[in-house]
């Protein structure tokens, strides 16, 4: 009766220890720092756990049981408990956190559990890594909640994946797991976004992992491999443009603006500065989201915060593992269809091609007929360029800029053998927004009624990438910029500074009251009409051809046409230069 009384004593007291743990005023650096302690190990140990289940290592496996056994530990002495007064604790109310932790620890032992049979089966008898044994009282022989698979075979020994993929699943599982997570608490248009960005970047994992067990395909192979990926880019991009009303409007711009980092792929020799840069694309609406709901709710500081580092840690890693470009591993070949299929074994990639040969029997190492036909050939005379083709105005690169787009000739490959980003136009959203003092219009196409009203004098206007578009700016403001805009036009009262046409092609603009500068820089065809108020304009021009200036003749409207030089001659004068402009001769 005595010990009873004694047994009883002594669970009262450990209970009324436990009460006084959960209660704030507690000794905080006694059960604090154990709980802390079990916590990290129970978040490594789930990292862990999650990459056996997808590629057993004996060594990993080995880690986790040992880590395991070293949570029960320290979840024993976090609680001072011992089995017999455990089943006696769960009658009383164990704070939340304490049953969470429980909850998670149930899972893992559940999981591992399942790994170690896995190994065990799936272990070859003269294997030289010696599968686990074991252990009495381990956690092999407990039952899970799962599913019975003991009728299904034994399944395969799965793929051992490379660190580069490793380290890709480490994000997704990571960074972006948190990003979603939070998307999910948010809801509404937030959460559909970012179903889309999770297939965007689950098809991208699909495509690193055939990176590295498959030789590098020709540039239309690697494009229907990337159309996956490219098409859930546009979705992400679609579902901002459908929904400009939301009211998260900022957090779907955040991710539309920088998801193009996953072009990534595409790009050599530097593909990390492309994932910084559209990183910084996207911090204009991340900024605006930390601000609006920075006093509001944390959660969607938090969700910014975790995109933000996604990408950070997506060119962290790209330095890591592909620095000049997407490493291909040069096995066997790129499987054929769209969609790129699970990853194969590793040796069930084929040989790569065999080297062409050349067929050396028709070589003749005595030149002296093709030399004597060569100088017949040089000795012609005038004849010699009768089969010279004239060079017509669309041959010409300085009128035609798309010829000079075209792959360096004599450029060198990487050391890898990638190939130079692709000339693909990434079709954005049209903008039209004020940022404070500027004025943001890009993307406009064939939209003739863009209009900047209730405009301020040190408002900046700026145009970019816009074709086949007209703005008219009601006002006198400071300053307005065409960057690479087509056949674009530009109708203004007045400007304090100057108007800028930067890489701009067939352009043309009309001031209708005063402009002291107008600056071209890197522009083939830019015409401007000037109003009487205009005479003292300087025109400030660089690289740039086909340009006129119309000045006002009369009072009914007519203009004469006057064109800018573009060609000039230089003479040397003692210790200086002279240079004039000269009529065209062409």
């Amino acid at each position: 009766m005595g010990q009873s009384l004694s047994s009883c004593y002594g669970r009262t007291l450990i209970i009324h220890d436990i009460k006084n743990c959960n209660n704030p005023d507690c000794d905080p650096a006694i059960k604090p720092s154990i709980a802390e302690n079990l916590e990290i190990l129970v978040n490594r140990l789930e990292k862990l756990v999650e990459r056996l289940e997808r590629s057993i290592s004996a060594r990993e496996l080995d880690i986790a049981n040992r880590t395991f056994d070293t949570v029960i530990e320290q979840k024993r002495a976090s609680f001072q408990l011992s089995s017999p007064t455990a089943e006696l604790v769960e009658n009383y109310n164990v704070d939340q956190q304490t049953e969470k932790l429980n909850h998670r620890i149930e899972r893992i032992e559940e999981s591992l559990s399942r790994i170690n049979d896995r190994h065990s089966l799936s272990s070859p008898s003269d294997s030289p890594v010696e599968p686990i044994a074991v252990r009495e009282g381990s956690l092999d022989n407990i039952p899970t909640v799962l599913d019975d698979f003991s009728s299904l075979p034994p399944p395969p020994p799965p793929l051992e994946l490379s660190m580069s993929v490793l380290g890709y699943q480490d994000i997704v599982n990571g960074s972006l797991g948190q990003y979603l997570a939070l998307s999910s608490k948010i809801g509404g248009d937030v959460a559909k976004h970012a179903e889309f960005v999770k297939k965007a970047f689950d098809a991208q994992l699909q495509y690193v992992t055939l990176a590295t067990q498959c030789s590098q395909p020709d540039q239309a192979k690697q494009m229907e491999l990337l159309k996956p990926t490219s098409n859930q880019i546009t979705a992400i991009q679609d579902f901002r443009e459908k929904n400009r009303a939301s009211p998260f409007f900022n957090h779907l711009s955040a991710i539309s603006e920088s998801i193009p980092a996953l072009g990534w792929v595409c790009v050599s020799p530097t593909p990390g500065p492309h994932v910084k840069e559209m990183n910084d694309a996207g911090q204009f609406y991340t900024n605006r989201v930390l601000k609006e709901w920075k006093e509001k709710d944390a959660t969607h500081v938090e969700w910014a915060r975790a995109w933000v580092q996604t990408l950070t840690e997506l060119q962290q890693y790209i330095k890591q593992y592909h620095t000049t470009g997407l490493v291909w591993s040069g096995k066997g070949a790129a499987p054929s269809g769209g969609a790129v299929p699970p990853p194969p074994p590793m040796g069930a990639c084929p040989p790569p091609p065999p080297p062409p040969t050349f067929d050396l029997s028709n070589m003749s190492l005595d030149g002296g007929d093709e030399r004597s036909a060569l100088f017949a050939e040089i000795n012609q005379g005038e004849n010699i360029t009768r089969n010279l083709k004239k060079v017509t105005a669309d041959m010409q690169t300085h009128k035609n800029p798309t010829l000079r787009t075209g792959p360096a000739p004599f450029k060198t490959p990487t050391q890898f053998g990638s190939i130079s980003k692709p000339a693909v136009d990434v079709v954005k959203p049209p903008v039209f927004t004020r940022d404070g003092k500027k004025w943001l219009i890009e993307y406009q196409k064939n939209n003739p009624t863009l209009m900047v009203d209730n405009a301020e004098m040190n408002n900046v206007v700026y145009m970019f990438r816009c074709e086949g578009s007209t703005l008219t700016v009601k006002g006198k403001v400071n300053n307005v910029v065409f960057d690479s805009c087509k056949k674009c036009s530009l109708l203004f009262d007045s400007v304090v500074a100057s108007v800028e046409f930067v890489n701009c092609q067939s352009v043309q603009m009309q001031v209708l009251g005063n402009v002291p500068t107008i600056s071209i820089d890197k522009t083939d065809g830019c015409q401007m009409y000037l109003s009487k108020d205009s005479m003292g304009v300087e025109i400030v021009s660089s690289k740039s051809s086909e340009m006129n200036v119309m000045l006002p003749a009369d009072d009914n409207g007519d203009y004469t046409e006057l064109p800018l030089p573009e060609q000039f001659k230089t003479t040397i004068s003692g210790k200086t230069l002279k240079t004039v402009c000269v009529d065209s001769l062409g």
